[in-house]
């Protein structure tokens, strides 16, 4: 009989209301262990990768270059370009992936209109077919989305996956095990609720509209669930390739 062990994922958290969620819960349920950093929080980001099994990074309210607000960037982005220069499965989830297109050389800007809310429809992108994580990614399918920035300019040799009619970069791959996605496949409406109760001065102000952002996500919570959690559980099959097996000794 052989036997596979949980394989560790570090996952970094900036803020106390944009955990792993759903992507936490459907990498338990494919057999990897995600285990959350919080340097908000002052626990302190490993030195190097050795010992992890994939990098996710989870999104935020900090710009990407925001290293004042937000003194632990600087290791996030060490930590992306070790990930990419050893292939190590990577996952860069809103603020993630900006991290991610800004370490590895290319660009992030403030939206040149309203923030991007709620249940919003991706496009697919030749390049998408075949792809081992978003390839199933149906046309059409809702994201949640909550950003006031967007990659403006993918670091190089980045392939695009996904589009949006409000956001050229919904998802892109770097290297072979490289993810951003400017959505957020880890949030279902309870916490796009928390966000607009946060937010909800500043998006009304900027004639936004937080209630139906919300409204939106929970129509769509469904199938937010299947097809993010499907992808979710591709992306832990990648992590999984590298799972030393196993044999135990016979038994005497």
């Amino acid at each position: 009989m052989t036997t596979h062990s949980a394989p560790p994922v570090l996952v970094i958290q900036h803020e106390a209301d944009a955990g792993p969620g759903l992507v936490a819960e459907r990498l338990r349920a494919a057999g990897v262990d995600p285990r959350v950093c919080h340097p908000w929080q002052g626990e302190a980001l490993p030195a190097s990768l050795k010992g992890w099994a994939g990098l996710i990074v989870l999104g935020g309210s900090p710009n990407c270059e925001d290293d004042t607000a937000a003194p632990w960037l600087p290791r996030v982005r060490a930590l992306i370009r070790e990930a990419v220069d050893a292939r190590l499965p990577l996952l860069g989830i809103c603020l993630g992936a900006q991290l991610m297109a800004h370490a590895l050389g290319g660009r992030v800007a403030p939206r040149t209109r309203e923030p991007e809310l709620g249940a919003v429809p991706l496009r697919r992108l030749p390049a998408a077919d075949g792809d081992r994580v978003l390839g199933a990614v149906p046309e059409g399918a809702p994201a949640a989305q909550w950003h006031w920035d967007d990659v403006e300019l993918l670091p190089p040799g980045a392939v695009p996956l996904l589009t949006g009619d409000h956001c050229v970069h919904q998802a892109f791959r770097v290297g072979t095990r490289g993810w951003g996605v400017q959505f957020h496949p880890e949030a279902l409406t309870g916490t796009i609720a928390d966000w607009a109760a946060a937010d909800g001065a500043r998006i009304r102000a900027e004639g936004g509209d937080p209630d139906a952002a919300v409204d939106s996500v929970r129509e769509a919570e469904q199938l937010l669930r299947t097809v993010w959690g499907a992808v979710t559980e591709a992306w832990a099959g990648v992590v999984r390739e590298d799972v030393p097996v196993r044999t135990p000794a016979a038994r005497e």
